[in-house]
Protein backbone atom coordinates (compact mmCIF):
# COMPACT_ATOMS: atom_id res chain seq x y z
CA UNK A 1 0.00 0.00 0.00
CA UNK A 2 1.44 3.23 -0.85
CA UNK A 3 1.80 6.25 1.14
CA UNK A 4 -0.59 8.04 0.10
CA UNK A 5 -3.30 5.51 0.89
CA UNK A 6 -1.96 4.98 4.13
CA UNK A 7 -2.92 8.58 5.48
CA UNK A 8 -6.11 8.58 4.13
CA UNK A 9 -6.47 5.38 5.83
CA UNK A 10 -4.89 6.91 9.12
CA UNK A 11 -6.92 10.09 8.34
CA UNK A 12 -10.05 7.92 8.74
CA UNK A 13 -9.25 6.33 11.98
CA UNK A 14 -8.52 9.62 13.57
CA UNK A 15 -11.55 11.16 12.18
CA UNK A 16 -13.62 8.20 14.04
CA UNK A 17 -11.67 8.70 16.87
CA UNK A 18 -12.59 12.32 17.27
CA UNK A 19 -16.36 11.57 16.55
CA UNK A 20 -16.19 8.85 19.84
CA UNK A 21 -14.48 12.09 22.18
CA UNK A 22 -16.70 14.52 23.33
CA UNK A 23 -17.05 17.92 22.67
CA UNK A 24 -18.40 21.09 23.68
CA UNK A 25 -18.88 22.80 20.31
CA UNK A 26 -20.83 19.77 18.39
CA UNK A 27 -17.02 19.03 17.17
CA UNK A 28 -16.81 21.95 14.80
CA UNK A 29 -13.54 22.30 15.57
CA UNK A 30 -12.10 18.76 14.88
CA UNK A 31 -14.53 19.41 11.45
CA UNK A 32 -12.23 22.06 10.51
CA UNK A 33 -8.94 20.56 11.37
CA UNK A 34 -9.74 17.49 9.36
CA UNK A 35 -11.06 19.40 6.56
CA UNK A 36 -7.48 21.44 6.26
CA UNK A 37 -5.23 17.84 6.74
CA UNK A 38 -7.78 16.24 4.53
CA UNK A 39 -7.71 18.42 1.37
CA UNK A 40 -4.25 17.69 0.68
CA UNK A 41 -4.32 13.99 1.42
CA UNK A 42 -7.17 13.40 -1.16
CA UNK A 43 -4.54 15.87 -3.77
CA UNK A 44 -1.62 13.39 -3.02
CA UNK A 45 -4.05 10.36 -3.45
CA UNK A 46 -5.00 11.52 -6.67
CA UNK A 47 -1.73 12.68 -7.61
CA UNK A 48 -0.23 9.32 -6.96
CA UNK A 49 -3.19 6.84 -8.11
CA UNK A 50 -5.06 9.02 -10.41
CA UNK A 51 -8.52 10.96 -10.21
CA UNK A 52 -11.06 7.47 -10.25
CA UNK A 53 -9.51 6.70 -6.38
CA UNK A 54 -9.41 10.18 -5.42
CA UNK A 55 -12.75 10.70 -5.50
CA UNK A 56 -13.28 7.36 -4.00
CA UNK A 57 -11.29 8.93 -1.03
CA UNK A 58 -12.81 12.11 -1.47
CA UNK A 59 -16.60 10.81 -0.76
CA UNK A 60 -15.51 8.80 1.72
CA UNK A 61 -13.97 11.49 3.53
CA UNK A 62 -17.64 13.60 2.72
CA UNK A 63 -19.34 10.46 3.99
CA UNK A 64 -17.50 11.07 7.79
CA UNK A 65 -17.58 15.08 7.42
CA UNK A 66 -21.24 15.23 6.33
CA UNK A 67 -22.70 17.92 8.26
CA UNK A 68 -20.15 20.35 6.94
CA UNK A 69 -21.20 19.14 3.66
CA UNK A 70 -25.06 19.75 4.60
CA UNK A 71 -24.45 22.90 5.30
CA UNK A 72 -22.25 24.00 3.10
CA UNK A 73 -24.80 22.78 0.14
CA UNK A 74 -27.61 24.28 1.56
CA UNK A 75 -25.66 27.75 2.04
CA UNK A 76 -24.44 27.08 -1.97
CA UNK A 77 -28.29 27.15 -3.08
CA UNK A 78 -28.95 29.71 -0.34
CA UNK A 79 -26.83 31.78 -2.93
CA UNK A 80 -27.81 30.78 -6.01
CA UNK A 81 -31.45 31.05 -5.44
CA UNK A 82 -31.29 34.64 -4.46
Amino acid sequence: MSLSLILACLWGVAANVLAMMPSRDNHWTNAYALIAIGIPIIGYVTWQHGPWLGLIVMVAGMSILRWPVIYLSRWVKGRLIR
